[in-house]
């Protein structure tokens, strides 16, 4: 079983994990209506998926946490 040979502070264990946080998602503009959507995603605000429209517009409810 591993033991450490030392404690580790608080400092030098969040210096460590500086590296682990998320990036930020990078926001593409949709073909058809031009509005910011994720990439590989359904447009929030049309319902077009590259050139087809996958979801009727009346249909589409904006999630603002997505985009």
């Amino acid at each position: 079983m591993a033991v450490q040979q030392n404690k580790v502070s608080k400092s030098r264990r969040n210096m460590r994990r500086a590296h682990d946080s998320l990036s930020s998602a990078n926001p593409n503009n949709c073909t058809n209506c031009g509005e910011e959507k994720r990439p590989h995603h359904i447009c929030p605000s049309c319902g077009h998926y590259a050139t087809r429209e996958v979801i009727t517009a009346d249909a589409v409810e904006i999630d603002e946490d997505a985009a």
